[in-house]
């Protein structure tokens, strides 16, 4: 159930996002109006999971480490606020790091008909490329039967490289609905998330305009 907290924050932050980034936002009519969504993004900054619970409609939750919520001081006052703000759900370090763990805090979040945003690429792209994806939105579509909606952010890393942003560098494209459906369901589960990974990189790709990465990581390597 979305928070009051969340989009009370999100009315008071929205116009100041507007008025100094001045964000592109387009296919917003691809975001379901009910149930339970998986948002599958390329990551370019960090600000990547502040601007897309923004942007969006209906509320997009993230998972991040339960230390984020334990700085003291006026810095910890300011990241619980943050956190807390985006709907984010602490998750401990070892279940984070396991891949498993933090998949499994997601599909509560869409069983309980909430958004989930997730980066397929595992960690931010330093160098502007696509990287390779997990298969975590794969499975996660797998498992709870809802659509993946893919979206290519632009510009957000520059958003702080000046005192004063430009205006209008940012964009948020959201692409059509994923739906493992229509993946051949005689396959088996291993075939069938791997195909559904591959769809939805091809569209992050698309959206996003970002070259590929003709590196296989190690994440890539790794099923989740």
């Amino acid at each position: 159930m979305a928070s009051r907290f969340y989009f009370g924050a999100r009315t008071v932050v929205r116009p100041l996002v507007r008025l100094a980034w001045n964000p592109r936002v387009t296919g917003m009519e691809n975001v379901p109006r009910e149930g339970g969504f998986i948002i599958a993004s390329n990551h370019l900054a960090n600000i990547d999971s502040f601007v897309i619970p923004v942007v969006f409609p209906r509320q997009v939750r993230f998972v991040a480490k339960d230390t984020l919520w334990a700085h003291q001081g006026i810095k910890g006052s300011v990241l619980r606020w943050f956190f807390d703000a985006v709907g984010a759900v602490p998750v401990d370090r070892e279940a984070l790091s396991s891949g498993k763990g933090a998949l499994q805090a997601a599909l509560e979040i869409l069983r309980e008909g909430s958004g989930f945003g997730i980066y397929p690429e595992g960690a931010r792209s330093k160098d502007g490329l696509l990287h390779p994806g997990k298969q975590g939105a794969a499975w996660l579509a797998l498992e709870s039967g809802c659509p993946v909606i893919p979206v290519g952010l632009k510009g957000t890393q520059h958003l702080f490289t000046t005192a004063i942003p430009e205006r209008g560098t940012v964009s948020v494209r959201v692409g059509e609905p994923l739906d493992i459906a229509d993946v051949d369901p005689s396959l088996s589960k291993g075939v069938r998330r791997r195909v559904m990974n591959a769809r939805i990189m091809d569209e992050i790709q698309k959206l996003s305009g970002q070259r590929r990465s003709p590196e296989l990581t190690s994440s890539a390597r790794s099923e989740f």
